[in-house]
């Protein structure tokens, strides 16, 4: 049978099997203890961070941002002000060759993310605070992948006129063929 020992300061014995150990003290020890050992601040970035999470969870989950991941044109009409361009879509020559992707993502595995990556921030910035033009306007970074786009799926067919230049510059496609992919709304 193992031996117990008195506190010295109470009296009491401890040890295994000794009775009268007050439980409400020891886990109240243990409370202010655990604080004491992770400190206030790392606490209050925890809890920032877990409720920046949690909306982030949210917003993803509310903005059907698992959709965004597909290659589904669908996707891109989650938000209104795409509706008209994904319906021209629907009505262009281009519908049964190529997705929104094939045109407004990069053609590289790695750019592809990155571009994608990069238009989910400023898109969901702009839709959610509301501030981009209507109808809205392709930024000159998107014009260049589209660009890329185009001449990748049709090098066999361009590669003798480029560059045609205006004023030193490179012509878009979308310049002479801008209802191609979708109409374009002015």
């Amino acid at each position: 049978m193992p031996e117990r020992e008195a506190d010295s300061s109470t009296g009491a014995e401890q040890g295994p099997g000794a009775q009268g150990a007050a439980p409400a003290a020891a886990t109240e020890g243990k409370r202010r203890g655990l604080l004491a050992q992770i400190g206030f601040l790392p606490l209050a970035i925890a809890i920032v961070f877990g409720m920046l999470g949690g909306l982030g969870a949210f917003t993803f989950g509310y903005g059907e941002g698992l959709s965004y991941m597909s290659n589904d044109p669908a996707s891109c009409a989650n938000c209104h002000v795409m509706q008209g361009h994904y319906d021209s879509w629907q009505a262009s020559s281009h519908k049964h060759v190529a997705t929104c992707n094939d045109c407004h993502l990069s053609h590289h595995p790695v750019g592809k993310w990155i571009v994608k990556a990069d238009n989910g921030f400023f898109h969901s910035l702009a839709f959610t605070t509301g501030n981009f033009p209507e109808p809205i306007r392709i930024k000159q970074r998107n014009k260049v992948v589209t660009q890329n786009a185009c001449l990748s799926c049709h090098s066999d067919f361009v590669h003798e006129m480029l560059p045609v230049r205006e004023g030193g510059d490179m012509l878009s496609c979308v310049h002479c063929h801008s209802d191609v992919g979708h109409r374009h709304r002015r």
